[in-house]
């Protein structure tokens, strides 16, 4: 079955049959290349794109990483609360910053009774301050009704009262009461103390050098 028949020499039909099989094995050979061409440039790209979104993806994560160890390791900024202020002491009050009125409880006393008086010492100024206005620095002087002559003084025979500091507000008042025995007196009390007789006088309280407006009232 091999050996070629027909009316041509055999070398032909030889040579025939080697030719046929060199173009089939060249066409075989082509066909091969041409499946390894495909299948290698398919291959690269889809390779070169899966590598490159590994590689972006790895990128990414690693980049994220720090940012969430920076945000965890980051201090908080603490909150310091504010410190109340200090309070502020009272300066002293001057003396025209103060003003001081006498009032008498009643207008007429009888002979033998015990006037009683009313002092109120006020913060005239716009601020707060502290003054001394101890019974030792107040004075309360009785006078005849025209105020020539001092009948008596609060601090002839008690000249030294017990401080009392107080802190006055703007407006702020101390008031005080003073009990007169109705006799007279002379400073460190000196000389025999007299009742005054009966007629028209006047009270006056002061502190420091301010002094209030007479007051006058009658000891019948």
């Amino acid at each position: 079955m091999l050996e070629p028949t027909g009316p041509l020499p055999p070398e032909i039909y030889w040579r025939r049959r080697v030719f046929a099989i060199g173009i089939l094995v060249v066409a075989l050979a082509l066909v091969i290349w041409l499946v390894v061409m495909v299948v290698r440039g398919g291959g690269s790209p889809g390779d070169a794109k899966v590598a490159a979104s590994s590689s972006t993806s790895s990128v990414k994560k690693s980049g994220d990483a720090p940012k969430s160890s920076i945000s965890a390791d980051a201090p908080k900024p603490s909150v310091t609360p504010a410190a109340s202020p200090a309070p502020v002491a009272a300066g002293q009050c001057p003396d025209q910053s103060l003003a001081v009125k006498v009032t008498v409880e009643q207008p007429t006393y009888k002979a033998g009774e015990q006037p009683v008086f009313g002092i109120v010492i006020t913060n005239i100024s716009s601020v707060t301050c502290s003054r001394d206005v101890g019974s030792g620095l107040q004075q309360i002087s009785v006078y005849t009704l025209d105020g020539t002559r001092k009948l008596w003084s609060s601090t002839d025979c008690y000249p030294d009262g017990q401080p009392d500091v107080r802190n006055l507000n703007r407006g702020e008042q101390a008031a005080f009461q003073v009990t007169w025995s109705g006799s007279t007196s002379q400073p460190n009390c000196a000389g025999e103390r007299v009742p005054v007789p009966p007629g028209a006088y006047s009270v006056v309280a002061q502190l420091g050098s301010v002094r209030s407006a007479a007051e006058p009232f009658n000891i019948a």
